[in-house]
């Protein structure tokens, strides 16, 4: 039977915790992370000091004529949901919901004049994923039988968070800490992030992977040194050292590591276009995220072109969203899991309190459930509003 979409909905969820963005005070994922700001002071410390909270949830629903409803969380917040219900509602409503392909189109082209990159692309991509989770519920069948099937049984995970010895512990492959000090801070910072490194290597051995997630902080020229300085610690790789679009800064950062190191980044990147000049600075690993880079439409195509670079695609962490794609994809053969726990210690949901029946790994592991859908649901004691109308 062909399901056409009846409605919709774009909600806007706020509060600790309800956004991975927005984690109160004392976590480590707000604690004097190297970003973008870092060459400032007065916004060193937090990046919530600096709004990387401001945008809130974005949560959309799709409705089928039956009243199945699909959903989808992103960032976005109220500028997303405006989006959604003034301009993108008119390219599904009425549509059946196997149009898939023609409706990311459409809302691709359609905004392209303010568009492209950023938030809409983010609301772009909750659209998509709700597609498929609404299309999941109405066949009874889990995203990733939609996408072709597994080729694992299932998921191996490393962790990012402030305790990669932790992470050990608990059976993840590696761990990503975030680098603390930026190019601002000098020499002595320099030797603060490699004598974070030494003490964790010491911690956890030798065979054990550890990164540096650098979020966008970095120079050339200060990436090249970190990385030199690193490279007899065992560091697997530096992460978005640069800012997304230094393409060019990127090729020259690559021809410059040490032997063996490898050079990942793409968390922030978006569409094909975004990723076909990210590929061709020889980056080794892209990290796209489903929720912000186009949905899974769009993350098929960037996940085909890389595989014809002979690139991994590791996606970044966005949960259920991303592990239904990498368990079916042959270059993606680890994901991330972001360890939400306030001190990295413990294996909690990533959106926990949103949504409910959320997987996370064990030991490291993780068999994708076989629930229809992205196998979750929204939970119905965390308030959400709806600013606009259609």
């Amino acid at each position: 039977m062909q399901h056409t979409i009846r409605e919709v909905r774009a909600f806007v969820v706020r509060g600790k915790g309800a956004d991975y963005h927005d984690q109160g005070g004392k976590h480590w994922i707000d604690d004097h992370i190297a970003t973008p700001m870092s060459g400032y002071p007065e916004y060193r410390q937090s990046r919530q000091s600096f709004g990387i909270n401001v945008l809130g949830t974005l949560v959309i629903e799709i409705e089928a004529d039956d009243g199945t409803v699909g959903f989808a969380v992103t960032t976005g917040g109220e500028i997303g949901a405006w989006i959604v219900e003034n301009h993108l509602a008119r390219f599904l409503e009425g549509r059946p919901v196997t149009d898939i392909e023609r409706i990311w189109d459409q809302m691709y082209r359609s905004t392209l004049y303010y568009g492209r990159r950023g938030i809409v692309l983010n609301t772009i991509s909750g659209i998509d994923l709700a597609l498929y989770d609404l299309l999941g519920r109405l066949r009874q069948e889990p995203v990733y039988a939609l996408l072709g099937g597994p080729v694992r049984d299932e998921l191996q995970f490393y962790a990012t968070g402030a305790r990669p010895d932790i992470a050990q512990q608990l059976g993840f492959i590696g761990g990503k800490m975030p680098l603390h000090h930026g190019p601002a801070e000098g020499e002595d910072g320099l030797e603060r992030n490699i004598a974070l490194l030494a003490d964790m290597r010491e911690k956890v051995g030798p065979n054990f992977w550890l990164m540096y997630d650098c979020w966008m902080s970095l120079d050339v020229e200060y990436a090249t040194r970190l990385a030199h300085r690193a490279a007899d610690l065992g560091l697997k790789w530096i992460e978005e050292a640069l800012i997304p679009d230094d393409y060019w800064g990127y090729a020259q950062l690559k021809k410059q590591l040490p032997p063996g190191m490898l050079m990942t980044t793409g968390e922030h990147e978006a569409t094909r276009w975004g990723f076909r000049q990210l590929l061709e600075t020889g980056v080794d690993i892209i990290q796209p995220d489903v929720g912000w880079c186009g949905g899974i439409t769009e993350l098929i195509k960037i996940s085909a072109l890389a595989d014809a670079h002979g690139t991994l695609v590791v996606p970044h962490g966005s949960s259920v969203y991303s592990y239904h794609f990498v368990v079916t994809r042959t270059n993606s053969p680890f994901a991330e899991f972001l360890m939400m726990h306030e001190s990295a210690e413990e294996v909690v949901p990533m959106f926990s309190p949103l949504l409910l029946n959320e997987p996370v790994p064990v030991n490291g592991r993780l068999r994708v459930p076989e629930t229809p859908g992205f196998g979750v649901e929204l939970n119905p004691e965390v308030e959400r509003t709806r600013p606009y109308t259609h």
